[in-house]
C-alpha cells in the first residue's frame, strides 16, 4: 500500500508539473515551436532500478494481467472485443505448428527472407497464447505457447545478413513477454526447457541487440526493447542497465523538443557532428518542431515502430520499479500527438516533409496513451481520438500485439 501511495503521489505531482508544460497547443500535436520553459526529460531526476526484478514484468505485470482477465471474463468492453479479435487470429490458434530454423537470414527489404516471417510470427503467437492462457486458465494455450518456445530454443543458432539486428530485436521483444507470463503463472514448463530458452536468449539474441545500432532510430529502439525484456527474464542486471543507458541516449535523439536547441540531439557514438549530417539523418527535414521524429519524413509506419518501443521500454521499466516516464514522458506525448494529428487526416504544411507525409502509424498508441493520459491525467486530444478510432488494436505481425487488450484504461 505504501508503494502504491507513493506512486499515486508521484503521479499527482507529475500531472501538476506537466499541466503548464504539456497542456498547450501541442496537446493536439503542435506545428509551431513550443513555448515550454524546460522539458520534463531534462528536469526529472534519473530513476534507478530496484535490486530485484519483478515477474512477470515485461510490458505487462501481474496486476495488469489480472485487470485484463477480470474485464474479459465480465464481458466488458473494449477488452472483450479485443480478446475475441486476438483469439480469432492465427496467432492464438491451438493448431499452430512452429517453424523453427537454425539460421534465420534476413536481408534488406526482406530479401532474402529465410525464416524471418516465421520467427516473428511464432514469437507473437507464443505471446498471444500466453495471454489466452492467463485469461482463460485453459492449459491448452499454455502448452501450445511452450511447444513454440521449445521448438525455437532447440533449433535456432544465429541471425544473419544485413537485417539481422532488426530481426533479432523484433522477435526478441516478443519472446520474453511470452516466457515471463508462462514461467510465472503456469507450472507445466519444465525447468530444463526454461533453462534452454534462457540459453537461447542469452547466446543467440542478446549479443545481437545489446550493443545498439547507428541505423535509423527505430532499429536501436526495438533492439533496446528486446535487450530490456530479455534482461528481465534472465535476471541480468548488467545487461538491463546497459540497455536502459542506451535507451536514455536514443530517445532524446529520436523525438525533437524545442528545448533541444536549433538542431535535434544526437545519440552517443552516432558520428552526426555537423548540421548537414543531422538534416540528412532526419530525412532531409530542416525545420524542427516539437514532436517531430527522426523518421517522420520517412514514413509514419517506421516512426510508429520507434514510438512503440519508447513506450514499451518505459512501461517495462515502470514495472521494474524504475519509472522512466518522468524522463521520456514529454517526448513520448509530443511524438504521439504530432503524428496522430496527421494520421487523423490533417494536411501537412509545406515546410513539413515537403508538404506530404506517408501515413500508416499502426496500432502503437495504447501503451503511451494509457500511461500518460489515464494514469497521469495529461490531456492528449489527438492521441485519444486516434486510439479510440483504432480499437481494438491488433498486431503489426512484427513485434506489436493486442495492446487494447493489455493496456486500454489499465490502472495498474
Amino acid at each position: 500500500m505504501r508503494t502504491r501511495a507513493l506512486y499515486l503521489a508521484l503521479a499527482t505531482a507529475l500531472a501538476a508539473l506537466f499541466a503548464g508544460i504539456l497542456s498547450g497547443p501541442a496537446t493536439a500535436g503542435q506545428t509551431a515551436r513550443s513555448t515550454a520553459p524546460k522539458a520534463a526529460t531534462e528536469a526529472a531526476p534519473k530513476a534507478t532500478a530496484k535490486a530485484a526484478f519483478t515477474h512477470p514484468g515485461v510490458l505487462v505485470s501481474r496486476a495488469q494481467l489480472d485487470f485484463v482477465r477480470s474485464k474479459v471474463n465480465a464481458g466488458a468492453q473494449p477488452w472483450k472485443g479485443a480478446y475475441d479479435a486476438m483469439l480469432a487470429s492465427p496467432y492464438a490458434s491451438l493448431s499452430r505448428t512452429p517453424k523453427p530454423r537454425a539460421v534465420v537470414e534476413c536481408g534488406p527489404y526482406s530479401d532474402p527472407n529465410i525464416g524471418c516471417t516465421d520467427e516473428r510470427q511464432d514469437a507473437l503467437a507464443a505471446y498471444s497464447l500466453s495471454l489466452a492462457w492467463y485469461i482463460t486458465r485453459d492449459s491448452r494455450y499454455a502448452e501450445k505457447a511452450i511447444q513454440i518456445m521449445d521448438a525455437w530454443s532447440a533449433t535456432i543458432k544465429d541471425h544473419t545478413n544485413s537485417n539481422a539486428p532488426l530481426q533479432t530485436g523484433w522477435a526478441g521483444s516478443s519472446w520474453p513477454r511470452a516466457a515471463e507470463i508462462i514461467r510465472y503463472s503456469y507450472d507445466g514448463w519444465p525447468a530444463a526447457s526454461i533453462d534452454r530458452f534462457k540459453t537461447m536468449l542469452r547466446t543467440v539474441y542478446l549479443p545481437k541487440v545489446i550493443g545498439g545500432s547507428n541505423s535509423n532510430g527505430n532499429w536501436e529502439l526495438v533492439m533496446v526493447e528486446a535487450a530490456t525484456g530479455i534482461s528481465v527474464f534472465l535476471d541480468d542486471r548488467t545487461s538491463y542497465d546497459k540497455a536502459i543507458a542506451k535507451y536514455r541516449g536514443r530517445v532524446p535523439a529520436y523525438v525533437y523538443l524545442e528545448s533541444d536547441g536549433s538542431l535535434p540531439k544526437t545519440a552517443p557514438g552516432s558520428g552526426l557532428d555537423t548540421r548537414d549530417k543531422i538534416i540528412k539523418y532526419w530525412q532531409g527535414q530542416s525545420t524542427f518542431v516539437t514532436g517531430l521524429t527522426q523518421e517522420t519524413c520517412r514514413d509514419f509506419t517506421h516512426t510508429g515502430y520507434g514510438i512503440a518501443s519508447i513506450a514499451h521500454v518505459a512501461e517495462t521499466s515502470r514495472i521494474q520499479g524504475q519509472d522512466l516516464y518522468p524522463e521520456v514522458g514529454e517526448r513520448l506525448r509530443q511524438a504521439l500527438g504530432f503524428q496522430s494529428k496527421y494520421e487523423l487526416g490533417e494536411a501537412p504544411p509545406s515546410w513539413l516533409c515537403g508538404g506530404s507525409v506517408k501515413r500508416g502509424l499502426g496500432p502503437i498508441t495504447e501503451v503511451g496513451y494509457n500511461a500518460l493520459h489515464n494514469r497521469l491525467g495529461i490531456a492528449m486530444a489527438n492521441t485519444q481520438k486516434l486510439t479510440e478510432r483504432q480499437r481494438p488494436a491488433g498486431t503489426n505481425s512484427l513485434f506489436l500485439g493486442w495492446e487494447t487488450l493489455t493496456h486500454a484504461d489499465n490502472p495498474s
